[in-house]
């Protein structure tokens, strides 16, 4: 999956163009930048690829959740709903902003259940934020129709996701604003970065001004420039840009490969009939990096895990115990641990939080093992891996 291992000649080329240049910097000395300008070209890649209106340049995946819940009017005291399956930066994002994040249960999409969002619902809600892990994603329709309903904003955390569908869409530009990393684990990787797409006008505007400490990017002096608005630094520099620039270009290329690979091993693993695969929504596509699916309980899946690991088989992940991408280590959230004072409404609804109460959420994750696809492979390596991994899940079964 990493983009990381095809890194060549390419890449190589874009990250030069900065070096020769000298101008690492996203914005402004536009007379000795040799008419590169990196970042700005990733974005119009990214409009093309997603087809939307908008993209807006990011420090990182986390930096985009933060800058796409701020454009959305997301604030202090607001509720945002999202699964208990994601990784932290999704709710440091939302108290980030001094709101609250719900969390709610997952089902065989290991993304929102559809009842559980609805019964989170209050007035206090704001938006709904849908995590597509592990190159899948969620139940973007009913979420839209919920949303709908009740006012709320949809956004799409997609930073583990990006090149998947949705009824034909790209993944993050099906509901108001869309999120993707760019860190050195991802399918697209620019060591760091990351990207919002939307096709609101606004949006755009405030992501563009809001990411460079609310500066208007108004004519070529920087220094004149105006602040409409209170900003934070979440610019991406002109070297990271470039090796992003060379790796979206790549990107369908990657979920080719990624595609086949995990087809040799889903085959291989279809043979196997206690064994089940996480669900896909209707109309949807994944990215395929990374096959995920169920065993039939918890301590087969540990066994499993450790057979795995026995038979050389790495890359393989049971985030039951993960401390970074399940509720059940998230003791840090609950109790409010803080190197600031949390306001007093945010710390009581953490204390609320019960990390052993999401049974639904345990009844998936517990029985959940998601193999990460990677591109490097030969066939070969794939064959061999997906025999391996057949001979030892059967011995644990």
């Amino acid at each position: 999956m990493p983009g990381f291992e095809l890194f060549g000649s390419a890449e190589q080329k874009e990250v030069h163009d900065v070096l020769d240049s000298g101008i690492l910097m996203r914005y402004g000395f536009d007379a000795m930048r040799n008419n590169h300008w990196k970042a700005k070209e990733l974005e119009t890649e990214l409009e093309n690829q997603m087809q939307v209106k908008h993209a807006q340049l990011v420090s990182s995946g986390t930096a985009a959740v933060s800058v796409a819940l701020a454009i959305a009017g997301v604030g202090a005291g607001d509720e945002v709903i999202l699964p208990t399956f994601t990784f932290v930066a999704s709710f440091e994002a939302v108290l980030m902003l001094g709101a609250i994040p719900i969390l709610v249960d997952i089902d065989d999409t290991l993304t929102l259940d559809i009842e559980a969002v609805k019964n989170a619902i209050t007035p206090q809600t704001k938006a709904i934020m849908p995590v597509h892990m592990c190159g899948g994603m969620a139940r973007l329709k009913e979420l839209k129709a919920i949303c709908d309903t009740h006012n709320l904003k949809l956004i799409e955390d997609a930073c583990q996701a990006i090149g998947g569908t949705y009824e034909g869409k790209a993944l993050g530009s099906y509901g108001d604003v869309g999120c993707f990393s760019f860190d050195f684990v991802k399918t697209i990787t620019a060591a760091e970065g990351g990207a919002i797409i939307t096709n609101n006008d606004d949006y755009a505007t405030w992501a563009d001004h809001y990411s460079d400490h609310g500066h208007d990017h108004v004519g070529s002096d920087r220094g004149a420039e105006s602040h409409p608005f209170l900003g934070y630094n979440f610019r991406i520099s002109e070297l990271h840009a470039a090796v992003g620039l060379a790796q979206v270009r790549r990107l369908q290329d990657f979920i080719a490969i990624q595609k086949k690979h995990y087809t040799i091993l889903k085959e291989a693993l279809s043979t196997i009939p206690e064994l089940t695969f996480r669900t896909i929504p209707e109309e949807g596509v994944e990215n395929y990096s990374f096959l995920n699916f169920f065993l039939t309980d918890l301590e087969t899946t540990t066994s499993a895990m450790t057979v795995l690991k026995e038979a050389g088989i790495d890359g393989c992940f049971h985030y039951y115990n993960n401390n970074w991408h399940y509720v059940r280590k998230w003791e840090h959230l609950k109790d409010a641990k803080s190197l600031f004072p949390m306001p007093a409404p945010t710390k009581d609804a953490l204390s609320k939080i019960d990390i052993n109460n999401f049974k639904q959420s345990d009844y998936y994750i517990a029985r959940n093992i998601s193999c990460l696809i990677k591109l490097s492979w030969t066939e070969d390596e794939v064959k061999l891996r997906a025999s391996k991994m057949v001979e030892a899940i059967k011995s644990v079964l």
